[in-house]
């Protein structure tokens, strides 16, 4: 429990501390990040799969991937650029990746091709796209703003602590049993309880006129900031909890507890990220209405 605790203490000061540190510190850490999930995830499949998956070139599409997100977004709103096809080519080194994915599947010895890519571009889907999505909640009309960004991680430590305390004192039905047996529906209700609860910590302190990015329809309106927040908190919980089950499912497929042992007391990079890659869709759509 110390090592545990020490460790998610560290995690937590980490992520808060480049996500306030600026543009600059975020998409350092989260390229990081971005590359040890995937690391982890290619490695567990060729582990467990009996296939053989080039982990150092499709860690660096990922990367290139989440580089092109950050290079595009701290470009455009950070220089208020206009919006050319010129700036799209930012992408291009991540479709010269894409089409060497294919074309390297034409001199390799692979039992099962199809498999292959599928195992492939399952992680840069799974975790490289959610990672590079991060740009879009980071960056706004108004440049870098780091409150969403930590608005997504404190929606989903609560919620996992409230559900965690939750179901602890009065779970007994499970939510899926077959993927998470811990897991209740007691707990779940309870998890987006405590989400929304906090909500109303950012409702009071934030600025209504940037309360969703790139949409300025609220000034002033106290009411519908704090509607807006509230949706937000229990969107972000709600896609987290699948998030959280997703991984499961595929650890449990992968006959697995844990992602990895890089995090003492807590697995691996994925075990800890597991919310954060379907909870992003539901901030990105907040951000970008």
């Amino acid at each position: 429990m110390l090592t545990r605790s020490i460790t998610g203490l560290i995690y937590v000061l980490v992520i808060v501390g480049s996500i306030m540190g600026g543009a600059c510190t975020f998409g350092a850490l989260f390229a990081v990040v971005t590359v040890c999930c995937l690391w982890e995830f290619y490695g567990l499949l060729n582990t467990h799969k009996s296939t053989s998956i080039n982990r150092l070139h499709h860690c660096l599409g990922g990367l290139i991937l989440f580089a092109s997100f950050y290079s595009y977004q701290f470009a455009v709103t950070s220089y208020q650029l206009p919006v050319t096809g010129y700036q799209l080519l930012v992408f291009l080194p991540y479709l010269v990746y894409l089409v060497s994915v294919l074309v390297a599947e034409l001199y390799v010895e692979n039992k099962d091709h199809i498999a292959h890519l599928g195992y492939v571009f399952l992680g840069q889907i799974y975790i490289a796209l959610p990672f590079s999505l991060l740009n879009i909640v980071a960056f706004t009309q108004e440049g870098y703003t780091p409150i969403f960004l930590l608005a997504l991680f404190v929606f989903i430590w609560v919620n996992d602590t409230g559900a965690y305390l939750t179901g602890m004192k009065f779970g007994k039905h499970r939510l899926i049993e077959r993927i998470s047996p811990k897991k209740s529906w007691e707990g779940f209700w309870g998890g987006l309880t405590f989400a929304a609860l906090s909500s109303l910590a950012f409702a009071l302190t934030t600025n209504p006129s940037s309360v969703i990015g790139n949409c300025q329809l609220v000034t002033g309106n106290w009411s519908l900031v704090t509607a807006i927040w509230l949706a937000m908190a229990l969107a972000v919980a709600l896609f987290g909890v699948w998030g959280d089950l997703i991984e499961s499912l595929f650890k449990r497929t992968l006959g697995i507890k844990d992602s990895g042992n890089a995090l003492p007391g807590h697995g691996g990079f994925l075990d800890r990220f597991d919310s954060l890659l379907l909870a992003v869709y539901a901030l990105v759509f907040f951000t970008c209405c």
